[in-house]
Order: structure tokens, then C-alpha cells, then sequence
């Protein structure tokens, strides 16, 4: 039997499971899914948070809710991928063979990395989308926010979703005409 093995279970991960649970042959291939967590975090849906338009419940679900049947999950973070053995060492050291591996395990932001970024002004004046805890602070502080001048930055790259910080502009424009500040509202 051939092993495909899939590392994160985010919504790259999820998709793939599924899609190739669906059309592989369940006789001819076993499907793992590695994650070292339980729950599921729809990220995509983090750029709504700010603005109102999705929740916390709205983006956050067990995860085994999105793994199909017939896929074996593994709750361990991947350590090493050893590819010239076609395996991946896990955090508690276990082996895990694959015949076919996608690595679908993201992008994490790193404001540390930028010098300044995290320092004075992180979580104040400064805030980001791409976690949960973050797109909640932003949403906090974008309803008592009067206006003023909103510069949206990317300082690092790779990023989650490259279209995102012009979607954000987008969502914004929308967001303070419907609160009836966008004329005290610069957009950068």
C-alpha cells in the first residue's frame, strides 16, 4: 500500500486530504494528516475578524470536523523530514514513512525579525490580521479608532496570502463609509 503524508492540518492540508481522499483508491493508498493541533484555524477567515464580518466561532472548529474518514491523523509536531529515507521524524521521535509527502504546514509571521516592529507600538498603534489573537485586537481597536492615517505594511515575506493587505484596503474603505468616518480615514 503506498503512504501519502500530509504535514498540517490547516485549510492547505484539509484540502488536500480531501481531495485526495475522494479520488485515491482506499485499497491502494493510506492518507495521514500530522498536526500538532486539535483545533482548526480557518486563517482566510481572520481579514473578516477587524471588520465585523466573522467571529471567533466563525473561524475556529475542531479539527477532525474537516479530516475526511479513512485518513489517520497523528497529533505530533513534525521534527526533520529525513527524505532520503522518505520519512519524518515527529517531535516525540516516532518515525512516519511515506511513499509521497506534501508539506503543508505555512507561514508564520515574525514581527521580532523587523526591527522596531514589536517594540513600542505592538498590539497599540501597530497591529496585524494573520492570527486570531491579533485580527480580534485589531477588530478592539478599529471600534473606538476616531480616524486618522491607516497604513497597511508588509515587512516580511513570505506572507500567508500575498492579496491580503489589498483585500484589507478594500474591506477598510468599506468598513468606514459604512461607519461614517471614511472622510476622517486616510488609506496607505
Amino acid at each position: 500500500m503506498k503512504q501519502l503524508l500530509v504535514l498540517g492540518a490547516g485549510t492547505a492540508g484539509t484540502m488536500v486530504v480531501n481531495r485526495l481522499r475522494r479520488v485515491l483508491d482506499v485499497d491502494e493508498w493510506k492518507i495521514t494528516i500530522v498536526d500538532p493541533l486539535e483545533t482548526h484555524y480557518y486563517q482566510p477567515g481572520f481579514l473578516f475578524i477587524p471588520f465585523g464580518m466573522y467571529s471567533k466561532n466563525d473561524v475556529v472548529k475542531p479539527m477532525r470536523d474537516f479530516i475526511p474518514a479513512g485518513v489517520e491523523v497523528i497529533k505530533a509536531a513534525a521534527d526533520v523530514i529525513e527524505p532520503d529515507q522518505n520519512r519524518v521524524r515527529l517531535a516525540d521521535g516516532k518515525l512516519v514513512g511515506y511513499d509521497f509527502l506534501v508539506i503543508a504546514t505555512g507561514a508564520f509571521i515574525h514581527p521580532e525579525e523587523t526591527p522596531g516592529l514589536n517594540e513600542h507600538e505592538w498590539g497599540r498603534s501597530i497591529q496585524e490580521f494573520y492570527t486570531l489573537e491579533g485580527a480580534i485586537a485589531l477588530a478592539k481597536y478599529l471600534r473606538t479608532w476616531q480616524g486618522g492615517r491607516l497604513v497597511v505594511n508588509v515587512v516580511e515575506n513570505p506572507i500567508k496570502c500575498p492579496v491580503a493587505p489589498i483585500e484589507f484596503l478594500m474591506l477598510a474603505d468599506w468598513y468606514f463609509h459604512e461607519q461614517g468616518m471614511r472622510d476622517r480615514v486616510e488609506l496607505v
